[in-house]
């Protein structure tokens, strides 16, 4: 797989769509998983406030990076897209462990955003690499 994953110079476009619909994908899963929670007997308020923010923002962040301003903006995005996808892999623990969330629930939203952690990790290591090598 090609290690240049800049918007304006990737030959691997489909590599950056994937991440874009995995991480859109995700925000819808975390905005339904919301309206669950506060429609539910418990109205879980505080922590799925946290995550919906944190859930949403990996793909805008992943949106803003697409068109970047230069190769600094492109890997600054990127690293709010990876610290947002940690910050929301907290918050999904969280809401298991506090028992807001079924096994069944759980199991697969923590598995799309481990997806999207190691894939953003990956695309921003290789991108510092690259441009320190500049």
């Amino acid at each position: 797989m090609e290690t240049n994953f800049l918007p304006s110079r990737s030959t691997n476009k489909e590599y950056l769509v994937k991440i874009d619909d995995l991480a859109f994908d995700f925000a819808k899963k975390v905005v339904l998983l919301r309206q669950r929670l506060m429609s539910s007997i418990n109205k879980e308020y505080i922590i799925s406030k946290q995550l919906i923010r944190s859930g949403t923002s990996i793909a805008a962040n992943l949106a803003e990076a697409s068109h970047p301003q230069s190769d600094a903006d492109y890997v600054s995005k990127m690293c709010i897209a990876l610290k947002e996808a940690n910050e929301s892999k907290l918050w999904i623990r969280l809401l298991r462990e506090c028992e807001y969330l079924t096994d069944e629930e759980y199991e697969p939203l923590l598995y799309d955003c481990e997806k999207i952690i190691k894939i953003i990790f990956s695309i921003t290591q290789k991108v510092k690499k690259r441009l320190n090598k500049k």
